[in-house]
């Protein structure tokens, strides 16, 4: 056998077969990398996307939280000023019932002290009739002596 003729038909099949293999098998094989080579974009695709929205509800949700702190502290410093507004006008209105109380009982006092001197002057002014009667064992008009009598009382 010759050997360029041996070299000259494995060039013309392996030319046969490059050329076959370019054209039947290469493309399928060059589809399906193409498409796994999309497949592939769309998740890194998608998962960016996934990482953004992530990104972005996490933003939203620390927002929300923060409005959320805020408002309950408003909601929280609104309450406790009404709170010291209420203790206040509680304490003030107490102020003005103990006043008002201390007042009354004064006044009270003042009359039923009053009173009783008034009781005590009248029974003062009996005890020294009666014993003016006794002493002088005559009977004593009273309507002549109402005017000593109400000078006694005055003094008394």
């Amino acid at each position: 056998m010759n050997l360029n003729a041996t070299l000259f038909a494995q060039l013309v099949v392996f030319f046969i077969l490059a050329w076959f293999t370019m054209k039947f098998v290469w493309p399928p094989i060059m589809k399906a990398l193409d498409e796994r080579a999309q497949k592939i974009a769309d998740g890194l695709a998608a998962a960016d996307k996934a990482k953004a929205d992530l990104a972005h509800a996490e933003k939203k949700a620390t927002d929300e939280l923060r409005s959320a702190r805020e408002s309950a502290a408003e909601f929280r410093s609104g309450a406790e000023k009404q709170a010291a507004q209420l203790i206040e006008e509680a304490r003030t209105e107490g102020a003005r019932l103990v006043a008002a109380a201390r007042a009354a009982a004064e006044t009270e006092a003042a009359a039923a002290s009053q009173r009783a001197k008034e009781a005590l002057r009248e029974h003062v002014a009996q005890l020294a009739v009666a014993g003016a009667e006794k002493i002088l064992r005559k009977e004593i008009n009273a309507a002549a002596h109402a005017e000593l009598l109400t000078q006694l009382k005055s003094e008394l």
